[in-house]
């Protein structure tokens, strides 16, 4: 295929609409299936018998798996199409998904989650790439919506929505629900979806060595950063050794990549600047994303014990404004300087983590609703302009490949923010606890008179000597309470600073109007 001009594409057929719906619903359950489980953790152990530190790996096989799979989708694409390829990952996906649910201990499970996650990972890029291989230059923002819609909602609604089944049904239903969904991306894949022809003849150029590379890489990264946090990062020899055999692979992998004519994965759409930028801006809406998904949960349920329908009613204010700027976020992407719109919504999210922070004990919903509301309709100014700067520039014959790597980066940014946060969750929840530990002096007055009153008023529940041990406890549990909500608005903070600091480099980004840009220089 020759550098095509996106508006030389034929407008879409009914039957091409229906297949690029079922290629968005698989992509949807792919990115679900990352976060389903995180609620569902504790059920799952007690289902397949496995120990606390076994049970981690029910999500992080799944991780592993995908992040390694991804960037060589779009050489798995070139060689066999978009459509055996993505009816192999949807079959796949859906057959593991069954089997997930049968698991009868932890290894199965590990392994039938990996392989699903190896399927999965194989429709998040192949559906971003079909944008802007199926349809003209005019109908991409809206394509754009949709998928960007799916791809920041699925995250956000996995976890409440994992925990609704589970607490209705049982765990295993969280995979069950995979296989109606399957089924139809199977078949609407195998009839509607004829986007490019198999080059079987690639496969006499098959690069194993660099797919090796790129597999150790990933996988001892992905390794490095779950586990990180639980072993003390680099006091563990474990984690120092993945982690030096990450960055030997990851470095004999580029000097591969950039010397074989046919490299597992061509890196050389990095040469374009715009998808450089691009790229680093989806590390950004990965990390803002993840962690903002899982930060919330985390605070509502540790400080204000909601459960998981209860946290829903919190998350859901986020979608609802993010469908309500959808529309926006496509008109305005007619009429804006891209780059502009990048502004604003990086901005808005700023924003709407900033408003997080602040937050006390005694925040309800009202209180967090301002800064769901913000980060909601800032999403899809966020993601549209990204994709549309970052792949919408580059020759069509990249875009498959330029796809893997571009959600590679969103992928990585979520998991190396996930690790950096956690750590600070545990570190300054610590160093917090301890300055308020050292400041609550026992023979201060107010000290001892809210001791007085808390044991006078266990007192009467309790013997004198109970309800004095009784008071020290309260006043330990309110420091490590307060210590904890400090540490999320810090933490809020600082993913808002992080947002309006990656402002400074927009400018930096080549200008595309709507209207103009092509698949090719």
């Amino acid at each position: 295929m020759t550098n095509q001009r996106v508006d030389e594409i034929p407008e879409p057929t009914r039957e091409q609409w229906i297949g690029f719906l079922g290629l968005v619903f698989g992509m949807f359950m792919a990115v679900l299936d990352i976060q389903i489980v995180a609620s569902s953790i504790a059920q799952i152990q007690a289902g397949i018998s496995a120990s606390t530190d076994e049970v981690t790996w029910v999500q992080t096989s799944y991780l592993i798996a995908e992040v390694i799979i991804i960037p060589l989708t779009g050489w798995l694409a070139r060689v066999f199409s978009t459509r055996y390829i993505y009816f192999t990952a949807a079959f796949g996906f859906t057959i593991m998904s069954v089997a997930a649910a049968c698991a009868w201990d932890i290894n199965s499970m590990i392994v039938f989650r990996a392989l699903q996650g190896i399927f999965g990972g194989i429709m998040i890029p192949t559906t971003f790439s079909v944008v802007y291989t199926m349809f003209p230059k005019r109908l991409q923002p809206t394509m754009t919506v949709v998928i960007g819609s799916v791809v920041t909602m699925a995250p956000t609604i996995g976890p409440v929505l994992g925990g609704y089944l589970t607490d209705v049904f049982s765990w295993h239903i969280l995979f069950l629900i995979n296989i109606i969904p399957g089924i139809l991306v199977c078949l609407t894949t195998w009839i509607y979806v004829h986007v490019d022809k198999p080059h079987l003849e690639l496969l006499n150029k098959i690069d194993f060595i660099g797919i090796i590379y790129i597999a150790v890489c990933l996988g001892c990264l992905q390794y490095v950063l779950e586990e990180g946090v639980r072993d003390q990062w680099f006091e563990s020899n474990v984690i120092r050794n993945m982690s030096m055999i990450s960055l030997l692979a990851g470095v004999l992998f580029v000097y591969r990549s950039l010397r074989i004519e046919s490299p597992a994965v061509d890196i050389r759409a990095f040469q374009n600047k715009n998808f450089r930028l691009g790229c680093v801006f989806s590390f950004i809406i990965g990390c803002g994303l993840y962690v903002m998904v899982y930060l919330l949960p985390l605070e509502l349920s540790l400080i204000q014990g909601l459960n998981s329908y209860q946290i829903g009613l919190y998350v859901s204010v986020v979608g609802i404004f993010q469908f309500i700027s959808a529309p926006i976020a496509a008109q305005l992407s007619k009429v804006m300087d891209l780059r502009v719109m990048m502004t604003i919504g990086f901005g808005l999210f700023g924003l709407g983590c900033y408003l997080n922070g602040g937050q006390t004990a005694d925040s309800g919903f009202w209180d967090f609703f301002p800064a769901q509301a913000v980060r909601g309709l800032s999403m899809m100014l966020c993601f549209m302009p990204i994709n549309t700067l970052a792949l919408g520039t580059l020759p069509l014959t990249e875009v498959a490949n330029a796809s893997g790597l571009y959600n590679l980066m969103r992928n990585l940014g979520g998991a190396i923010g996930l690790a950096v946060f956690n750590t600070f969750l545990s570190n300054w929840q610590k160093q917090k606890y301890s300055v308020l530990r050292e400041n609550i002096d026992l023979t201060r007055q107010p000290v001892t008179q809210f001791l007085d009153n808390i044991a006078e008023y266990l007192g009467s529940f309790a013997h004198l000597a109970d309800a004095d041990l009784g008071a020290l406890t309260i006043l330990q549990n309110l420091a490590q309470r307060e210590a904890i909500v400090m540490t999320f608005d810090d933490l809020y903070w600082l993913m808002g600073a992080i947002f309006f600091v990656s402002l400074c480099i927009i400018p930096f980004m080549k200008k595309v109007e709507f209207g103009e840009q092509t698949a090719g220089h």
